[in-house]
């Protein structure tokens, strides 16, 4: 199995309670208001939301998959390459990002 963006974005939302919406100003994948799932600037990678101990555990298991950059680093986000070598386990993670988020209070309005 390849991944692919639309593959990615076809999981997460035939999970419960998710919709394609945007976060800052791109295509992501929500549930509860906070994104599971959004584009990243390498083509060859998506970002995934996470909390950040499983962001270093997927990164010290499988680090060829999951990654940061400096942009990244202390966020609730990493990179995944559409590559990987597991497919299953990034769609794994997809699930685990929709579990996380909708645990998690919904975020606060902003002010205009």
């Amino acid at each position: 199995m390849s991944l692919s963006w639309e593959s990615v974005v076809a999981h997460a939302l035939s999970l419960p309670d998710t919709i394609l919406t945007t976060y800052y100003g791109g295509p992501a994948v929500k549930a509860n208001d906070r994104p599971i799932l959004s584009r990243s600037d390498d083509p060859g990678s998506f970002c995934l939301h996470l909390d950040r101990d499983k962001i270093e555990l997927l990164k010290q298991i499988d680090p060829d998959t999951f990654w940061q950059t400096p942009h990244y680093a202390g966020y609730t986000a990493l990179l995944v390459r559409y590559n990987s070598a597991n497919p299953q386990l990034v769609l794994d993670q997809i699930e685990a990002s929709r579990d996380w988020t909708v645990t998690r209070p919904k975020p606060k309005p902003r002010r205009s």
